[in-house]
């Protein structure tokens, strides 16, 4: 048995930051960072023991894993399933890497052993890796009428590359855990015969499904080898150059046209978002990527454009994205329908790496704003409780029988035929330490609130760092630092939008009441002056071993009003606390939550209950009771509502 030691792991993020150019502002690495108590502790736990199994399962059941072992003859059978489920399996092989190295489990090695022996069989010769086809062959057995006859000649709709592009992000995962190069080499030896068969002087294709410039980034990232790089940066420069490549059929999807795979016109000129919004959020992720790698202010300007265009015109109050189920896409400007909202479970995982790449760029806090709201809402509704069901779709109303779930359910649902939101939550969630804290030489930034301890470098000396709260439930933070010695450095505390009187950046929502109490910020138990700068909290000091910083949010409960121009929401208000977006739901309500309306200035109680719904604060007075909407649906299919008419008393 081969572990990867954390000295060795240490070497390759330092190697990574040593690079000549990259995100100016460097993550702490997930595997420093230890959650240890509060509100995320038993949701990573059951990611852990539940979802994570459970998703391994459902690959077997539903013939997913035993297609990568016929296409490598060493089973028989035929391809079942879709064409895209390769990437499935991968997804949920990624998440249980980032478990690994976190918390060690002999079996589960094992098993991904074994099932790194199959991609291995399943691989052809030349590094081709997509068991569809080669279970199939290149003919009229192919009945999955996007993955095309024969390689590459439908990549709009084939996933060929998509696929590949989750193996390259789950076997970079589990090389960083185990330091076993088993996975990484199939995934190397594939993007290696891309690079020989696609290029400016080769075949010029643009993927159907954004992902696989992701993993390329990080193929780059492991080896140091540039090509990987530059073909990460050539397939996307080819969206929108239809003159410039081979032509296959029509990429038109649904009748949206190429603008559905945001290949309408160049990167570079894309100023709004349009089309399927998890292929968006990948691309723009990447494209984040790309210019900071390259330091490419083309990349820069479009992105800003584009974020500008969703946080002011486009993006749920719950951080969802994705207004259109037809085409799981952006509607237009303002277009945000509450029942029949899409908001893929998959479109909040994108926008949340889009969101902390943006950071990452420009250490601006509202980036980490929108990615908490996401969080907190959006993302967190995606998955139950237990761990073994999902939401693909996430309103913001629902009559309780209309089957909004793709069909399945109006409740949550064990799987679906496209099971790429239930593997996308587990890998997500196991690397959520890794979004809490970065730095930038002397500066250390606190980017999100929830308990743990970990270990950071600021400029290039360790510092041990623990947070206690209970957050989001409570605006009290407690951080402690233990330097070795005396250290001078500046700590940089995110101070939310919301904690300002501002749900998310832009106009697109505002509160009733703006008003905000400053926060109180102490150290040692004195008030401590700060300035602030970017929305972060800047205190510099010399720092000793044993420093204790309280830093205390307001959070009183606040009505939210969406812009005018939002037609489903005129006349309408929205409830929250802190970074949590609460709902009502017909099972605390008499059985009624869509014609339920909120008298103007009611104000409501916040009430901690352990025992309900995983434990959490609900909000009540005498006409109703509100639960965080990321809880709805844990007591059957019944409705529910986000948006109140308002009534005056």
């Amino acid at each position: 048995m081969v572990r990867r030691t954390a000295f060795s792991i240490a070497l390759f993020f330092l190697a990574t930051v040593a690079r000549a150019q990259d995100y100016p502002i460097v993550p702490v690495p997930f595997t420093s960072v230890s959650i240890n108590g509060g509100f995320w502790q038993p949701r990573l736990a059951t990611n852990r023991t539940v979802t994570i199994p459970f998703d391994f399962k459902k690959c077997e059941e539903t013939g997913r894993i035993n297609n990568f072992a016929v296409a490598g003859g060493l089973a028989k059978g035929t391809f079942k399933g879709k064409r895209y489920d390769d990437s499935d399996v991968f997804k949920v092989v990624e998440g249980a890497s980032y478990s690994l190295q976190t918390k060690y489990d002999p079996k589960l090695d094992k098993y991904l052993d074994s099932l790194i022996t199959l991609f291995a069989a399943a691989q052809e010769p030349d590094g081709y890796l997509y068991t569809i086809r080669t279970i199939l062959k290149d003919s009229a057995n192919i009945k999955d009428d996007q993955a095309g006859p024969t390689r590459f000649s439908y990549v709009a709709g084939s996933h060929e590359l998509y696929n590949v592009g989750h193996m390259y992000e789950a076997a970079v995962a589990h090389f960083l855990a185990t330091g076993k190069r088993s996975f990484l080499d199939i995934a190397l030896k594939n993007a290696d015969y891309l690079i020989r068969t696609i290029g400016p002087d080769k075949l010029v294709v643009v993927p159907g499904h954004q992902e696989i410039e992701i993993g390329l980034v990080k193929l780059y990232r492991v080896t140091n080898d540039k090509r990987y790089l530059d073909f990460a940066r050539f397939l996307l420069d080819m969206r929108g150059r239809a003159d410039k490549r081979t032509l296959f059929p029509d990429p038109a999807h649904s009748g949206q046209g190429a603008s559905y795979l945001q290949d309408h016109v160049p990167v570079t000129q894309q100023k709004t978002a349009v089309g399927h919004s998890v292929r968006a959020g990948y691309m723009y992720a990447a494209m984040s990527d790309i210019a900071a790698i390259q330091n490419d202010k083309a990349y820069m300007d479009a992105l800003l454009a584009i974020w500008n265009d969703v946080v002011e015109r486009k993006q749920y109050l719950t951080g969802g994205l994705g207004a259109r189920g037809h085409g799981e896409a952006f509607g237009e400007a303002y277009e945000l329908p509450n029942d029949v909202a899409y908001a893929e479970t998959c479109a909040a995982v994108a926008n949340m790496l889009w969101n902390h790449r943006m950071f990452l760029l420009t250490g601006e806090s509202k980036y980490m704003d929108v990615f908490e709201r996401v969080l907190y809402n959006g993302f967190l509704a995606g998955v139950s409780l237990e761990g073994d069901s999902f939401f693909y779709v996430n309103p913001l109303a629902s009559d309780g029988k209309r089957k909004f779930n793709v069909g399945q359910a109006a409740t949550r649902a064990p799987w679906f035929g496209t099971s790429c939101c239930p593997t996308n939550v587990v890998r997500f969630l196991p690397s959520l330490p890794g979004y809490v804290y970065a730095t930038k030489g002397d500066n250390l930034f606190v980017n999100l609130f929830l308990t743990n301890q970990s270990k950071v470098l600021v400029n290039g000396k360790p510092v041990q760092i623990s947070q206690e709260t209970n957050y989001p439930w409570d605006g009290k933070v407690a951080v402690t630092l233990q330097p070795k010695q005396a250290q001078t450095f500046t700590l940089r505390m995110r101070l939310p939008g919301w904690a300002m009187g501002k749900p998310m950046p832009g106009q697109l929502y505002t509160y009733v009441n703006a008003e905000a109490k400053a926060p109180i910020l102490r150290v040692n138990g004195k008030a401590t002056p700060y300035t602030m700068e970017a929305g972060y909290a800047r205190i510099s000091r010399t720092w000793k071993p044993g420093d204790r910083l309280e830093w205390t949010l307001d959070m009183p409960v606040r009505e939210v009003k969406a812009n005018e121009q939002v037609t489903d929401d005129q006349h309408k208000v929205a409830v929250e606390r802190g970074p949590v977006l609460y709902c009502a739901e017909g099972a605390d309500n008499g059985g009624k939550a869509l014609s339920l309306a909120v008298p103007a200035g009611m104000t409501f109680q916040p009430m901690m209950q352990p025992e309900k719904l995983g434990g959490i604060v609900s909000l009540s007075n005498t006409n109703l009771t509100l639960i965080p909407y990321y809880a709805w649906s844990h007591r059957g299919a019944n409705e529910m509502a986000v948006w109140f008419g308002q009534v005056k008393e």
